[in-house]
């Protein structure tokens, strides 16, 4: 999945406006201009498109960690440490777990509200380190699926709250 997807797609399902949208980026240290910000939402064929770098996805994914759970204890004067490491499939679902506080049951009923089923095992084989032997690599469909199902976990209760007004 091209990380522009990822970005599009997280927006939508949490319901993020361009502010806190900016907001998220800025808790990882990373400045973003309003405008930049719009290039990176357009689709692959729109004028203006700009690629997100896997360095700006793991900022805005860093970000969304604290801007859901807040700072870590003792965080204050740490320096920012740059992304490091691959960004594939897994280390995005990965972030994701985290900046959600999900457990595996809600990864699987997220996965099952996009019409996706997976097993527990199947599940975990994508955390686990590379060099485990039961380590599998996230394909796109299990991301997209996931991104999918947060759209409907999110946006589903979104309207529900709204009938209850």
């Amino acid at each position: 999945m091209i990380n522009n997807d990822v970005l599009r797609r997280l927006r939508y399902a949490l319901n993020l406006n361009d502010a806190a949208m900016m907001d998220i980026f800025a808790l990882s240290d990373y400045e973003i201009t309003r405008e930049d910000l719009l290039h990176l939402l357009k689709k692959d064929n729109d004028e203006g498109f700009v690629a997100t770098s896997n360095e700006q996805l793991t900022f805005f994914l860093d970000g969304l960690i604290t801007y859901n759970r807040g700072k870590k204890e003792g965080a204050e004067g740490d320096v920012v440490q740059k992304p490091r490491g691959e960004l594939d499939n897994n280390t995005i679902l990965k972030k994701l777990r985290i900046a959600l506080e999900f457990k595996e049951e809600d990864m699987l009923y997220t996965l099952k509200l996009a019409d996706f089923e997976l097993s527990k095992p199947e599940l975990s084989a994508f955390f686990r380190h590379a060099a485990h032997k039961h380590h599998r690599k996230c394909g796109n469909q299990v991301l997209r699926n996931f991104l999918q199902g947060l759209t409907v976990h999110f946006r589903q209760s979104d309207q529900t709250d709204e009938s209850d007004d």
